[in-house]
């Protein structure tokens, strides 16, 4: 079991032929990745080729689901158009879109947030690294990899992680690995203001999900998601949980890195997330470095 994605997940791409697209489509393929079609409109017709596999690249989502049976995507579209993609996905019925692009206006996203309500479509990002479920193979190929995220560093097993932080996923994964203990699956859900899946909704896809064992909460100042998935994980959740809150010597009032890093009003402190963390049982991991040791004491 995992969550979100399988190894048999169908995938396709949008924005397939920029250079951005283009060069993470070859690395999820060589992973194991079933992508099975490209989008760029316009440019219905022809193939992106790749080590001998041929990807038909459509017009649009509904017609490129339809003849392949898709029913995950990975957007590479350029800002002023990335909402556009999302809400094209969600029309054609796609279970799953994530979303990599970073600098989606707000605006655009308050909109896709408010047509996303009620849908059946799965927004991760924008603005995240994607997702990865681990193969059986070496490097942990086979899985899936819907994103930017490095596979090789991966490794089959039954820790959950869920990050708003990229280079963080990635750190909580190879201690993991390098300690010989394999995940699940790991989800960096962006740092934006507005995005599609928060760390509540994927604690609570973790704790249903039979495989996942131990959960890698990471989050950073800015917002109040963290808290809202420490205070469900108090009432709810049986599994074991560690945590890291990044930007705990950040300015107030400055954006520090993500659009959503920032701390105003006295919310959002990287103090009072922490402290939410302790009061629901989350060990807390004093540095970045120290985040899978924390939670391996807790197993």
């Amino acid at each position: 079991m995992s969550i979100l994605v399988k190894p048999d997940t169908k995938v396709l791409v949008q924005g397939i032929t920029g250079s951005f697209g283009a060069r993470h489509t070859r690395l999820s393929l060589d992973y194991g990745t079933q992508v099975v079609a490209g989008v760029t409109p316009g440019k219905g017709g022809q193939v992106f080729a790749h080590d001998g596999q041929k990807i038909p690249v459509f017009d649009t989502v509904g017609g490129a689901a339809r003849q392949t049976g898709a029913t995950a995507s990975a957007i590479f579209v350029p800002p002023p158009f990335a909402a556009d993609a999302i809400l094209e996905a969600a029309d054609a019925g796609l279970d799953l879109v994530v979303c990599i692009t970073e600098g989606i206006p707000v605006k655009d996203m308050v909109k896709v947030k408010d047509a996303l309500r009620g849908a059946k479509t799965r927004l991760v990002g924008p603005n995240c690294p994607g997702v990865v479920t681990p193969g059986d193979g070496p490097d942990s190929r086979g899985g899936c990899r819907i994103g930017i995220a490095p596979g090789y560093i991966h490794k089959r097993g039954h820790v959950g992680v869920v990050s708003r932080s990229g280079t963080l996923t990635y750190e909580a994964v190879w201690q993991l690995t390098c300690r010989g203990v394999g995940q699940s699956t790991c989800v960096g859900i962006g740092g934006d203001p507005v995005n599609g899946s928060s760390h509540l909704d994927i604690i609570r896809m973790f704790h249903d999900d039979p495989e996942t064992r131990g959960i890698i909460m990471i989050g950073e100042i800015g917002g109040s998601a963290e808290e809202e998935a420490a205070d469900w994980i108090r009432q709810h959740c049986k599994k074991p949980v560690a945590g890291f809150i990044a930007g705990a010597t950040a300015p107030p009032g400055r954006r520090m890195g993500h659009a959503g890093a920032i701390v105003s009003g006295g919310k959002g402190t990287a103090a009072a997330k922490i402290e939410a963390f302790r009061q629901a049982g989350i060990a807390v991991a004093p540095t970045p470095s120290e985040m899978a040791a924390t939670l391996l004491k807790m197993m």
